[in-house]
């Protein structure tokens, strides 16, 4: 079968491409071709110059206009850039990825198939695997098609003019028949693992569960190695951590779990969500969740309601929630006086000024810490072990687990 299935990542030179609609304006077109350029580069590839278009919907043939299209072409087509890939900031259709890759001539992706490419490199053991690899083949089997249209479908001259299928075909069936018994499998791979995986939250006893949520690369895996005291890999890419991490925490006399899961984004592909349900299961079995926002981000407020939205999708209910705001020490603001027409860029904001600010009215439970620099993080244990206490006496009124030493358990 042909190997369609992206698993490595190479040095690329690559143009983004994006629209501004009624829905999205032209800064948060380049908001998102700004996470779109992060992902590229957590891939290894390299964004080396982006095209936007002003349209009402995505053309349904070629997601740009036909002049734009032009025009991506003969930037492409110029040797001296040197580029073999051009990627779409939505999801395209199995339509409109055809008659892109016959006009360019290049590898084109979206931003679905580029999220589906880092997992593939990241994902380490056989549970993200698995769920990386059947999140593959659901996105890829719409778009078999394609990957065909070089073998033409021949006709006989049999009696009564009878037609015969031709290779392309035939070896198309073939993958799709292969295909849907992969995704069969897997699926069946998945629910064993989902059952383990559920007896090893079932075997875990009284303890309460804590959860970090957030978007990805806001500091969840370094706040983890601080508060466990372990070594969860943390890095400055988007998707660091694919698989849960579940550590035990002792605060005092109080121990709680503590799990690190997948980091959320913007466009989150469909494929993903259902491949990854059982990472998710770790926040719907939560107690308490711990959601982390990278203030520094000049979009934080944006990714602060994606990660919402998403939490409220996936647990359906209302969960109690820590909000901390991570990495302070790279936050700042512009400071503007009503007559004041040259504007200064305020940083190094203390802790009491953010005290102040509309985010620590968001939620009852907010905090601000600096996870990198260690700065806080006294007060948000303080905080911590307050919320699992009350979750654990609301369960066990009536023993004394809270008050026994953890650390030998």
């Amino acid at each position: 079968m042909k190997e369609f299935i992206l698993t490595e990542t190479q040095t690329e030179n690559a143009v983004l491409v994006g629209l501004i609609t009624p829905e999205q304006n032209e800064a948060r077109s380049q908001e998102y071709l700004d996470e779109l350029d992060f992902l590229a580069s957590t891939a290894g590839i390299k964004a080396t110059k982006r095209f936007t278009q002003r349209l009402d919907y995505p053309h349904p043939v070629t997601f740009v206009g036909s002049g734009k299209l032009q025009e991506i072409k003969a930037y492409t087509e110029d040797e001296e850039n040197e580029i073999s890939m051009v990627i779409f900031d939505d999801e395209l259709s199995p339509k409109q990825l055809r008659n892109l890759e016959a006009e360019l001539k290049v590898k084109i992706m979206d931003r679905t198939s580029l999220i589906l490419d880092i997992f593939a490199g990241r994902a380490q053991t056989a549970h993200a695997k698995t769920q990386v690899e059947l999140a593959q083949y659901n996105y890829m089997l719409p778009r078999l098609k394609r990957l065909w249209t070089h073998l033409e479908r021949q006709s006989g001259g049999g009696s009564g003019g009878f037609r015969m299928r031709g290779p392309g075909e035939t070896q198309l069936e073939t993958d799709r028949r292969i295909i849907l018994n992969k995704i069969t499998k897997l699926k069946e791979d998945l629910k064993e693992i989902d059952k383990q995986k559920a007896n090893q939250r079932k075997n875990r006893g009284k303890l309460v569960r804590v959860a970090l949520v957030g978007y990805t690369n806001v500091g969840k895996s370094t706040l983890m190695n601080l508060l466990s005291k372990s070594d969860v890999f943390a890095e400055d890419k988007l998707f660091a951590t694919l698989d849960t991490t579940v550590r035990k925490v002792t605060i005092d006399n109080l121990a709680f779990l503590l799990s690190d899961t997948v980091g959320f984004i913007r466009k989150l592909p469909t494929e993903l969500i259902e491949s990854f349900k059982s990472t998710l299961d770790e926040v719907r079995e939560a107690d308490l969740l711990v959601h982390v926002v990278d203030i520094s981000h000049p979009a934080f407020e944006e990714q602060l309601d994606v990660v919402t939205k998403t939490l409220s999708d996936i647990t359906q209910e209302n969960k109690p929630t820590l909000i901390v705001f991570n990495k302070i020490d790279a936050f700042s603001y512009v400071e503007k006086e009503e007559d004041d027409l040259t504007p200064k860029t305020k940083e190094n904001i203390s802790l009491e000024e953010l005290k102040k600010t509309w985010m620590s009215k968001l939620n009852e439970n907010c905090i601000f810490i600096s996870a990198k620099n260690k700065q806080n993080i006294e007060e948000l244990k303080e905080l911590l072990y307050s919320k699992v206490k009350e979750i654990h006496v609301q369960r066990f009124p009536y023993n004394d687990f809270l008050y026994q030493d953890y650390s030998e358990q």
